[in-house]
C-alpha cells in the first residue's frame, strides 16, 4: 500500500489539451495504491459543485481533444470540501490505464453534474440499511456512511465488502476504522455501524460470495438478526453486474420492492457502472 501525498516528489504534468468549455478542472490533492489492481484519489472541489450522497459523476483527464469521461461514484460524502473517489486499474481500459498514473498536482476534469439512484432519497425510512457491495462499488457506501443524514434514517448500518483477496478489503477496513473518530459524525456511528467483509478467492475472516451468504442465511445468523424484512430493512445494492442480478432477486423474494427518487421504497441499485 503506498501513499503519494501532495509534497510528493513526483512530478505533476500539464494538460496535454485546452480544458473543455463546460467543465470542471481540479487538481489531484493526494493518491494512495491499495493494490495492484485498486487505489483511491482527493481532487479540489468546485465551490459551485453540489452532490447528494451516494451519487455518482463523470470524469475524465486532459489528455486528447476529445477527452474519456468515464461514470465514478464520489466517496467523499456531501460536506467534504473535496472529492474522493475509489477505483480499479484496468491496463488497457481507455481511462483507468492512464487515471491510475496520477499524481498529486495532475489536472482531473470533471463534469458539472451529478446524478445516481443509491441516495437516501431513495428508500424510506426503516430500522436497519445494508449497505451490498463488491470491488469498488464500495465507493458511494463510503460516502453515506459518512453523512449525518444516513442516521437520521436508519438506526443500524450493516456494510458487506465482498472482494478477491484480504488485500482488497483495505479500503473498507480503514473506512470503518476511521468512522468513529470522525469529528462530524464519531458519535452517532457508536454501536450503529457493522461491517462484514467477505473474500472469495483467499481465505480471510470470511469466505464466500454475498449472494451464497444471503442465500444460505449466514449472513443473517452471523449478525444476529432476522432474513431481510420489508418491515424493517432497506437494501442498496452496487457492484458487478451478476452480483446487482442476484441480490435484487433475493430481496425481492424476501417482499421488498425496489424504490427511487420519485417513489421512495425498500431497495435500490446502481447501473451506472461495473465496480
Amino acid at each position: 500500500m503506498t501513499n503519494v501525498a501532495a509534497n510528493s516528489n513526483e512530478t505533476a504534468r500539464k494538460p496535454d489539451f485546452p480544458i473543455p468549455a463546460g467543465v470542471h478542472a481540479e487538481t489531484v490533492v493526494s493518491v494512495k495504491h491499495y493494490t495492484d489492481r485498486l487505489f483511491s484519489f482527493r481532487i479540489t472541489r468546485p465551490q459551485s459543485f453540489r452532490f447528494r450522497s451516494g451519487e455518482f459523476v463523470m470524469i475524465g483527464l486532459p489528455n486528447a481533444e476529445k477527452p474519456v469521461f468515464r461514470a465514478y461514484s464520489i466517496a467523499s460524502p456531501a460536506w467534504d470540501e473535496e472529492l474522493e473517489f475509489y477505483s480499479i486499474k484496468v491496463p488497457n481500459g481507455p481511462l483507468t490505464s492512464e487515471l491510475q498514473k496520477i499524481v498529486p498536482g495532475d489536472t482531473v476534469l470533471l463534469r458539472q453534474k451529478s446524478t445516481g439512484t443509491l441516495v437516501n432519497d431513495a428508500l424510506s425510512p426503516a430500522k436497519r440499511l445494508y449497505m451490498i457491495a463488491t470491488g469498488t462499488g464500495i465507493a458511494p457506501f463510503a460516502s453515506l456512511i459518512r453523512d449525518p443524514d444516513t442516521y437520521e434514517k436508519f438506526d443500524e448500518i450493516v456494510l458487506t465488502n465482498t472482494c478477491r483477496d484480504v488485500a482488497e478489503l483495505a479500503y473498507g477496513d480503514e473506512l470503518i476504522a476511521a468512522l468513529r473518530a470522525d469529528p462530524l459524525i464519531g458519535e452517532l456511528v457508536a454501536g450503529r455501524v457493522r461491517y462484514y467483509p467477505t473474500t472469495t478467492r483467499e481465505d480471510g475472516e470470511r469466505t464466500g460470495r454475498i449472494t451464497t451468504l444471503i442465500e444460505s442465511g449466514k449472513l443473517f445468523s452471523d449478525l444476529g438478526v432476522a432474513p431481510f424484512d420489508p418491515a424493517s430493512d432497506r437494501v442498496m445494492i452496487c457492484g458487478s453486474l451478476d452480483m446487482i442480478r442476484d441480490v435484487k432477486a433475493l430481496v425481492e423474494k424476501s417482499g421488498l420492492v425496489e424504490g427511487s427518487n420519485a417513489a421512495p421504497a425498500d431497495f435500490v441499485v446502481e447501473r451506472a457502472f461495473v465496480g
